[in-house]
């Protein structure tokens, strides 16, 4: 790699590592929030869904907003407006705010990830882009070890609330490399912001969201239930209605014309799905049943961290080599048997015998799918729109993790106890067959797919 391209790659790594440090790192915290700040199980959701709910929505706008307005700008915007809500959740006196601090952070969340991936696949070609989202995936993995361990260290013997502030470190960085670069953004001359269309996605999902986390306790009889979400599926609906009409769509639909470019997103929803209900029940029931501490809770996920940061960036280079579709198949079928070996935990738990096999075996197949997922998606599409194309796939990969939190007490039927453990276990291992399926079947290797990429960018993309 040249001095430029080295740089870049820092940047995007630093950037979305300060996004995926918190959505590691909260999982862990939600058993001291929930009691210090009160709320119970409807907290804990609101704390991880609020911040999905405006990274989910958001992401498709800032995704346009960096392909017209440029990359860098909005790499600033999403880093000082991480660094606000941060601080703002460190000193939050009570759940509302934390949850709207959250909601911040997550929109700030989702000008980071795909503008930094928008840099990578628009600075690299060929196998060394298969290699730099290889160990992009491989060193912001390094937050899934980071994220729980500072989370457990500082509910332990400090206070969660510092797991916060950590932010700063990253983001101080990752500015100061911005100025170093030295770079100017070129502003696209047709660039316009879809507001309309950013306000019916944010409320559509915002009230069908709602309706699902808020079930359980007031029940589909309730008119403030089937309203909200009547209203969510209609505005949503409504803004998918727009993009077919819009000068400047935030959700370009003629990309789900490309055949790898949907069955990628199709497979994002199932896994990670998956892995969002995965990350969420094992660090909770660790503590909440199973008498771990926030420390020993985080520590339980290292051997798949380690997993993916040594075989990512390999994995990455193999899938160039080789084709996406037997990762992208076998991947998630591997994680799927990781997950059946979870079946093996009793109480009390022995995380030697009966955690430790499955986490092993769950941490090859992410290593497995995830380089390859993400490179079949954006090398599917014209380099010009790389940032709406890693846009639309994190809000899929985004929006699943929303979805599955928020229908989590009807998995585990209303309690995270062993008998519910068991039962998220199987439907993450189904999800995660699901995921192998779809990309068996629809994911075509490049020198099939190259007659169906994406040809060149729209003019209103």
């Amino acid at each position: 790699m040249s001095r430029p391209q080295r740089l870049i790659l820092t940047i995007a790594i630093l950037a979305s590592f300060v996004a995926f440090l918190d959505g590691t790192l909260i999982n862990v915290a939600l058993p001291a929030i929930e009691a210090e700040l009160g709320g119970g199980l409807t907290t804990q959701q609101w704390v991880v869904d609020a911040y999905l709910i405006t990274l989910g929505s958001l992401i498709l706008l800032a995704g346009s907003i960096s392909d017209a307005f440029g990359r860098l700008l909005v790499l600033r915007i999403g880093l000082y407006g991480f660094a606000a809500a941060s601080v703002v959740i460190a000193i939050a006196p009570d759940p509302v705010i934390l949850i709207v601090a959250r909601a911040v952070q997550g929109a700030a969340g989702a000008f980071l990830v795909p503008s930094s991936l928008a840099l990578i696949t628009s600075r690299f070609d060929g196998a060394m882009r298969g290699r730099a989202i290889g160990i992009w995936t491989a060193m912001t993995t390094g937050a899934m070890i980071v994220g729980p361990l500072i989370g457990g260290v500082f509910v332990d013997y400090l206070s969660w609330r510092f797991a916060f502030v950590i932010n700063i470190v990253p983001i101080g960085i990752t500015l100061w490399l911005l100025h170093r670069l030295g770079e100017r953004d070129e502003r696209r001359p047709d660039a316009r912001i879809d507001w309309i269309g950013a306000a019916l996605c944010t409320f559509g999902l915002g009230g069908a969201v709602f309706a699902l986390i808020e079930q359980p306790n007031l029940g589909w009889g309730s008119p403030v239930i089937w309203g909200t979400f009547a209203a969510g599926i209609l505005l949503f609906a409504l803004f998918l209605w727009r993009q077919r009409s819009a000068t400047t769509p935030m959700l370009p639909l003629d990309l789900f014309r490309i055949r790898n470019f949907w069955t990628g997103n199709i497979a994002t929803l199932f896994v990670y799905a998956a892995l969002s209900l995965n990350g969420f029940v094992v660090t909770v029931y660790l503590q909440q049943e199973a008498g771990f501490s926030a420390t020993l809770a985080g520590l339980a996920s290292l051997p798949t961290t380690v997993m993916m940061v040594l075989l990512s960036a390999s994995m990455g280079s193999l899938s160039d080599r080789f084709g996406p579709r037997v990762f992208m198949t076998v991947g998630p079928l591997v994680m799927a048997g990781g997950s059946l070996l979870l079946l093996a935990v009793t109480d009390p738990v022995n995380y030697w015998l009966q955690l430790l096999p499955g986490l092993i075996l769950f941490g090859l197949g992410l290593a497995i799918t995830v380089s390859p997922l993400t490179a079949a998606i954006l090398g599917a599409v014209d380099p010009a729109r790389s940032g709406i194309a890693s846009a639309v796939n994190n809000a899929v990969a985004r929006i699943a993790g929303l979805l599955i939190i928020a229908t989590l007490a009807t998995i585990v039927a209303g309690s995270l106890d062993l008998d519910g453990f068991h039962r998220a276990a199987i439907v993450t291992a189904g999800l995660m067959v699901a995921g192998g399926i779809v990309s068996f079947l629809g994911i075509r290797n490049p020198t099939v797919a190259a007659v169906e990429a994406d040809p060149a960018p729209a003019t209103g993309a």
